[in-house]
């Protein structure tokens, strides 16, 4: 017998979102971690906020939205808070009701800057790997570390010369037209971020990947990765430039915790004699590859003899995953913010999220 095409919508339902979330479901175990890497980053967020005034969508809500946001290549917020009104998953995720009305996607705006003071993308990474039951897993010995490009949400047509490129009546100096999008002819201009900058995104700076790549807009950043389970111990951002690879790795080991002897694997690019040297005086190991294209390696037998090496050397491409599924699942390919500051919170909580989809399958294994 066929059944009618009947609503049967009920006047009253007692079924909570989380009731609708399968019980291994894969969100479960990473809202557990959320939720108390979140929960010690309390006392941070009451600093950020006033404690008189309307009260704000809780932060602990927006941060678990933005992670959704990277879990499931949402494109824009503004979509995210479209799926987050009608998919109950999402909204079990973030901790609202079904009945719980959605914000204006404009909350993300407004509490970024205070997020940014904050610096709350690194705390919470921090938080999440400094959970027990997470440190067991890591590494304390042996890293891995490496720099990207993340194309800048700058056209190539801003990128213009310094103070006076073109005239104030919205026209080049020759008298063309200038316009939204106009044409513009770069023949025999030779353009260098010493005599140029963007006027979109002034962090940006032109780059190019290696020989026969094309120069785009970029920002640069960087990843610090343990060799056991290749989870990301510290993200940052720098301006695109030939040393900020070098420069960035310093930085992120002088932020490491201890200072025992560790070792350190890179690829060519960190094959300079300047910045081996500048490892070995902080007790750091340079497991880094040869680069004897014309040249001589600062890289010796003292270090290649050692079979942690050549281990470091295989289990280093492993941070090509991580850059990999920010840039593609993460949506960070081209970035959707301008400036370092906004870019380099991004690219932190990316990575935060990158570490939480790979957690429970390696807690589980533990």
């Amino acid at each position: 017998m066929r059944g009618g095409d009947l609503n049967t919508a009920a006047l009253f339902s007692y079924l909570s979102c989380a009731a609708r979330v399968p019980a291994d479901h894969p969100l479960r175990a990473i809202r557990v971690i959320v939720d108390a890497a979140l929960e010690g980053l309390s006392s941070e967020f009451e600093t950020l906020y006033s404690p008189i005034g309307r009260p704000s969508i809780a932060p602990e809500k927006l941060l678990r939205a933005l992670l959704l946001q990277a879990f499931y290549s949402v494109r824009s917020e503004r979509q995210l808070m479209e799926q987050l009104d009608y998919n109950l998953l999402f909204r079990w995720f973030v901790g609202l009701g079904m009945d719980a009305p959605i914000w204006d996607v404009t909350v993300f705006t407004k509490n970024r800057e205070r997020l940014l003071a904050g610096d709350v993308a690194a705390k919470f990474l921090a938080r999440v790997l400094n959970q027990p039951v997470v440190k067991t897993l890591l590494s304390d010995e042996h890293f891995s570390v490496d720099g990207t490009l993340i194309e800048a949400w700058a056209s190539i047509k801003s990128f213009t010369p310094r103070g006076g490129g073109e005239r104030g009546d919205g026209a080049a100096e020759d008298g063309a037209p200038k316009g939204r999008n106009a044409e513009r002819d770069f023949h025999a201009e030779k353009r260098s971020n010493d005599t140029h900058a963007s006027t979109t995104d002034p962090d940006a700076r032109l780059f190019r990947k290696g020989r026969g790549k094309e120069a785009r807009l970029c920002h640069m950043d960087h990843l610090l990765m343990e060799n056991r389970h290749g989870l990301i111990v510290d993200a940052t951002l720098t301006h695109a430039t030939g040393t900020a690879e070098r420069e960035a790795a310093i930085t992120m080991l002088g932020r490491l915790d201890g200072r025992h002897r560790i070792t350190l694997g890179a690829d060519k690019a960190y094959d300079v004699a300047d910045f081996v040297d500048r490892l070995r005086a902080i007790r750091v190991t340079p497991h880094v590859a040869q680069n004897l294209t014309n040249r001589r390696s600062a890289i010796d037998r003292r270090t290649t003899r050692h079979p942690g090496y050549a281990v470091s050397q295989r289990i280093r491409k492993r941070i090509e995953e991580a850059f990999g599924w920010i840039k593609t699942s993460g949506g960070l390919r081209k970035t959707r913010h301008r400036g370092n500051p906004r870019v380099g919170w991004t690219f932190t909580l990316t990575a935060a999220a990158c570490n939480l989809i790979r957690l429970p399958k390696l807690l589980a294994a533990a």
